[in-house]
């Protein structure tokens, strides 16, 4: 598929997909929204695809936020389609998605960037990395998920004053913070995360699906995590993957896993 505001190559079993909007800092508009959710689908659907990276185009931005121009029009049914629309179409498909995600933090991941970045499963930020929730300066809240995953990650107070002082903190406070799992030089991000991806990559993709989906169901509403943990493992035992992995365990050889 051709893509306007976005690049996805494939190698070796990673898709990296890059937001390609440079003149616009990566800015998310609705165009880019569904090439996202085209792209993400796509990569999902491919069996050789292990692992997903997403990444912002340039050195300066991984996304500045949303696109302002496209809703400073907009009343309050407007306003909540596009939460509604954005959270279904990205945010929260990101976070339900089988294959692990990671996010490679480069430059600016602000408002709806930083959104995007935390509906990954985990983010490395490069140490020129500036992040954080702009939008009561704008006389907005974040609507794309962030007072939520924010909340997760960082504890209550630290999201409400990040929220309410729409201030932006730098890489290693967001490590510091638990925002981000690793910081490391520009140069090296790509590097980090394709190095992470191998390391995934040897595991069990079935195995990483029902993990995924066990601590997802920890944060979803009417969902018993415990539960779902009993029941995914449960469901392992019946898989090629289990079968392969416990034989090469007492064989003591490195594990071939079908990804069934």
């Amino acid at each position: 598929m051709n893509y306007n505001n976005i690049i996805s190559d494939f190698i070796d079993g990673v898709t990296t997909i890059t937001i390609n909007r440079p003149t616009k800092l990566n800015a998310l508009n609705r165009a880019t929204i569904l090439e996202l959710n085209a792209a993400f689908k796509a990569a999902e659907s491919d069996f050789d695809t292990q692992v997903i990276i997403i990444t912002g185009g340039g050195e300066k931005a991984f996304v500045a936020g949303a696109d302002i121009s496209e809703f400073a029009h907009f009343g309050p049914e407007q306003g909540s389609l596009l939460s509604r629309e954005g959270q279904d179409l990205l945010f929260d498909f990101i976070e339900a998605l089988r294959t692990p995600v990671i996010a490679a933090i480069n430059g600016f991941a602000l408002g709806g960037g930083l959104e995007l970045a935390m509906s990954a499963h985990f983010r490395v930020a490069s140490e020129n990395a500036r992040m954080g929730l702009p939008e009561t300066s704008l006389g907005l809240i974040p609507g794309y998920g962030g007072t939520q995953r924010l909340t997760q990650l960082v504890g209550k107070g630290r999201a409400l004053e990040l929220i309410m002082t729409a201030s932006m903190i730098d890489a290693q406070k967001a490590l510091d913070y638990g925002v981000v799992n690793y910081v490391v030089p520009q140069e090296e991000l790509l590097a980090t995360c394709y190095a992470l991806a191998n390391k995934i990559k040897s595991n069990s993709p079935v195995a990483i699906s029902a993990a995924i989906k066990a601590v997802n169901a920890h944060y979803t509403d009417g969902l018993n995590g415990f539960e779902v943990e009993i029941s995914e493992f449960g469901k392992c035992f019946g898989t090629q993957d289990f079968e392969e992995g416990t034989s090469a365990f007492l064989e003591k050889r490195k594990s071939k896993f079908p990804g069934k």
